[in-house]
């Protein structure tokens, strides 16, 4: 026979609060509605986010979706408390990647899981993230949050990222068709590492025995773990005139990869980028990672991106505008090679 407790089992038992979870929609429905854009509705509650593409304003429009991670940043930012900023590194991943095809971002939804909720810790979070869609001009239209006691141990969480954006058909990157020897290559440097290469980063870390909050060896005046934070760098707003004018002809985002394999995945195969690694000094994170770690120069640019978070190519004569361009909207950019004949 099949044993009755007389009281009965409730979720909160089961180490599922709901009440904690509906505390948190009532933060988030005032930090979501900081996000709003022209095409977007941005109520929470309901079973799936809308959004308008004529009055967002496009005519004939391709969707390009993206989805992403933090990764083990989110190690860092558990083990020092530092929550503010991994919301903004979920956006900035994910909008990056839609915007070197060319397109738009329109509106995000996250995902946030966990073993056991806590409301104002993921209201920090969440709230990181609509600071990164206001600045990519995206809305959060949505999301969801899971708190799945014996999946997540401890105060762990994870967090994921999608969003869908869009462009006019003719206006679709990579062009590859259009792209020849002698283009410009121009970099956009990036924040620091971004959110790549933390498990490395760990790793050189603890190799070197410091503590979280040791005070940063290559960014005085911050602690390691905060220097280590910095979030990954949004370059829409900056970009979108450039791609409305037609002047760009491929981006690519420096992720996973690096510099080694991210630039080919804009080219056609009978070009490469041929990179002037002297156009720029490797920041002091990526010196001191390299140092501390032991780690060779093709692995520092297989795995980080060492100082450009994006790519673009661009016809030779137009290269020193969109420079100037470009630092106005408050980049750091410059040439940093071209384009050459592929020898393989």
């Amino acid at each position: 026979m099949v044993k009755r407790h007389h009281n009965g089992l409730s979720y909160a038992q089961a180490g599922v609060d709901i009440s904690a979870g509906d505390a948190l929609i009532a933060k988030l429905r005032k930090i979501t509605q900081l996000t709003h854009r022209p095409g977007a509705d941005t109520r929470l509650g309901g079973f799936g986010g809308a959004f308008d593409l004529k009055a967002a304003g496009f005519k004939d429009p391709i969707l390009i979706s993206g989805t992403d991670g933090v990764g083990t940043k989110l190690k860092i930012a558990i083990q020092s408390r530092q929550f503010s900023t991994v919301g903004v590194d979920l956006v900035a991943m994910c909008v990056n990647d839609v915007l070197a095809q060319g397109a738009e971002p329109l509106f995000f939804l996250d995902y946030f899981a966990c073993g056991k909720l806590d409301p104002e810790q993921a209201a920090i979070v969440i709230g990181g993230i609509a600071k990164g869609c206001t600045e990519a001009g995206c809305a959060l239209i949505g999301g969801e949050t899971a708190e799945m006691p014996g999946m997540y141990s401890g105060e762990d969480f994870d967090l994921a990222g999608f969003v869908v954006g869009a462009a006019e058909r003719d206006h679709l990157l990579p062009q590859k068709d259009h792209m020849q020897a002698g283009d410009a290559v121009i970099a956009l440097a990036s924040s620091g590492p971004h959110s790549n290469g933390y498990s490395l980063i760990r790793a050189a870390v603890k190799l070197a025995g410091l503590d979280w909050n040791t005070p940063s060896p290559f960014a005085p005046g911050t602690t390691l773990a905060e220097s280590l934070m910095t979030p990954t760098r949004i370059y829409v707003r900056s970009l979108l005139p450039l791609l409305h004018s037609g002047k760009i002809k491929g981006l690519a985002h420096i992720t996973g990869g690096g510099l080694i394999e991210n630039p080919p995945r804009m080219l056609p195969e009978h070009l490469t980028a041929d990179l002037d690694y002297s156009s720029w000094s490797l920041p002091d994170v990526f010196e001191w990672l390299s140092l501390t770690g032991g780690i060779t120069t093709h692995e520092m640019r297989r795995t980080f991106n060492c100082g450009i978070g994006m790519l673009c190519v661009v016809a030779k004569e137009d290269a020193s505008t969109v420079v100037r361009d470009l630092c106005v909207a408050g980049e750091t950019a410059w040439i940093a090679g071209e384009l050459a004949n592929n020898p393989s």
